[in-house]
């Protein structure tokens, strides 16, 4: 898998994820530990850049890119993903897309290095008050 990110988007990232960083490409959707946000509606809808302090066993297929980051996501999530992936800057957001069109006109970044990971009743409350909000 390769994903390549446009000049715009690597200057506008040259602050926020240091060089050499391991960083995942995952969901936002509440499906995984690094997202709270639940409901229907944000199933494969969200995605999110992790930054991470060491690597994650669950996150095994390597994204080849141009940023020099050490990235990859997790198996399930390579079914959203076509020929083409690319980060670029799109109304002063970044934006995830493909061949197929915007996959996300708001992708995030997460600093996860220092942040202790929630319980699982913690991000299950969290889901659901944030799943009223948003869906």
């Amino acid at each position: 898998m390769k994903i390549n990110f446009k000049d715009e988007a690597l200057k506008y990232l040259e602050d926020k994820i240091p060089a050499g960083s391991t960083v995942i490409l995952t969901t936002d959707d509440g499906s995984n530990k690094y997202s709270s946000l639940g409901g229907s509606c944000a199933i494969g809808d969200k995605f999110q850049l992790v930054i991470l302090k060491d690597a994650d066993p669950k996150y095994t297929v390597p994204i080849e890119n141009n940023a020099g980051y050490n990235l990859s996501t997790e198996e399930q999530y390579t079914d959203f993903f076509t020929d083409g992936l690319n980060i670029s800057r799109w109304h002063n957001a970044l934006a995830l897309k493909d061949n197929s069109g915007i996959l996300d006109g708001a992708l995030s970044v997460v600093d996860w290095r220092n942040v202790k990971p929630e319980t699982a009743e913690e991000r299950h409350n969290k889901m659901v008050k944030l799943g009223d909000q948003i869906c």
